[in-house]
């Protein structure tokens, strides 16, 4: 009942948009900050974004910074993570975590979410 659940994954053309969410289930998000990483398969995870708990500060990876914007709507118990101009670099699996506190962090993160799908091509 305490989970993480994305959604919005999936197939894209290059150049496209996409949006991700990641919905609590079982806890509310207010106090935890939202972080989203990405994986490909045999390498290292990548934190790609995150958003602290008041949603007032944001981080995001130099390989997607001004193309992906995360947000958060605690009146939903919700993260999101909108993806535009997709590149065929931005596919993996992308997951979502939460960590209490304020800051983002790079480990200690408390849930984490199953993962969804994201292919970019043509």
């Amino acid at each position: 009942q305490l989970q993480l659940e994305e959604s919005g994954g999936g197939l894209v053309q290059p150049g496209g948009s996409l949006r991700l969410s990641c919905a609590a289930s079982g806890f509310t998000l207010d106090g935890y900050a939202i972080a989203w990483f990405r994986q490909v398969p045999g390498k290292e995870r990548e934190r790609v974004s995150c958003i602290s708990n008041s949603g007032r500060n944001t981080f995001s990876a130099d390989s997607v910074k001004g193309r992906f914007t995360i947000s958060r709507d605690d009146a939903k118990s919700t993260g999101y993570l909108h993806m535009n101009s997709l590149k065929a670099e931005d596919t993996a699996i992308y997951y979502c975590a939460v960590r209490k506190g304020v800051l983002c962090g790079l480990t200690g993160y408390d849930y984490w979410g199953q993962g969804t799908q994201v292919t970019v091509s043509a």
